[in-house]
Parts: structure tokens; sequence; C-alpha cells
């Protein structure tokens, strides 16, 4: 089945100078193993192209059901430097739960918005 991210993950954005930092939560264990099969750093570099200028490294915390995502020059030289008027991390963080992915029909899908 294909969702879009916010349907079954939660995201968390932060910045320091021209990078990004983007967390994603899965809100089960289920959902996490299916998001680190579907959500890759390529897939993330992908969905980011043409503002993430750098190279997308990925990192697993199973601990936490999340992974982590640090986009390099992708905040056009950092909030001191850029003219972008909301270009930093958090709101990536929502354009990231707007990606669309393929996940097994076991993973739990929440409703989003209005009906």
């Amino acid at each position: 089945m294909r969702v879009q991210l916010v349907r079954i993950a939660h995201a968390r954005g932060g910045d320091k100078g021209d990078k990004a930092d983007l967390s994603l939560f899965a809100y089960d264990a289920a959902t996490y193993l299916a998001l680190k099969e579907a959500v890759s750093a390529e897939r993330v570099a992908a969905h980011f192209a043409g503002i993430a200028l750098g190279p997308v490294e990925r990192y697993e915390l199973d601990n936490l059901l999340a992974l982590k995502f640090v986009l390099h020059q992708a905040l056009d030289g950092g909030a001191a430097r850029s003219l972008r008027s909301d270009g930093l991390g958090k709101s990536l963080a929502a354009g990231l739960l707007r990606m669309e992915v393929e996940v097994p029909d076991g993973v739990v899908v929440r409703h989003v918005g209005p009906v």
C-alpha cells in the first residue's frame, strides 16, 4: 500500500549552519521496520532534490523507533545568510512527511485531516 509518511509517522527538524537535521519517528515497531525498508538516504535526497544540494546521511535509532537524516547544504548557507523566508529545518520536517512510500498491509495507517 502506498501512503504519505504523515499517515504512519511523525517528524521533528532542526538546523545548524547549512545542515538540516530531520528525525522520523514511527508509532510502533512494525511501522519502524517498514520505515527502515522504505525511507533510505537516497529516497530522502531525491525527495529534497533542489533543496538539499549536498549528501544526505541516515542514522538508525532503533531504541527510539526513529530514523535521523542529516541533509548537507540544505539551508542556502544557514539562517544568517539565507534569503529564504522559512527554509530552516523545522519546515523541512513537514516536507519529509509529504513523501509517499510503499508499506506492507499490516502497517497501521492513521487518518490525518478532514474526512
